[in-house]
């Protein structure tokens, strides 16, 4: 089975957000792990559904 990566830009459309926001979550040590090739940045798509699942929440159902 062959590793599917997604650039910066790639992973932003993804989530419908900044390339910038995923900068500065690189900086801050948060978000999905990644691969640093030379100046290249790259998410292994198996990170981001991991780090999605990690991020859902499911809400409570209330009682009446």
């Amino acid at each position: 089975m062959e590793t599917i990566h997604l650039n910066q830009y790639e992973l932003a459309k993804r989530w419908r957000m900044s390339q910038r926001t995923l900068e500065r979550w690189r900086w801050q040590d948060i978000g999905p792990a990644y691969l640093k090739l030379g100046m290249r940045v790259v998410y292994r798509l198996e990170d981001i559904e991991a780090f999605e699942r990690g991020g859902r929440h499911e809400p409570q159902a209330k009682a009446a």
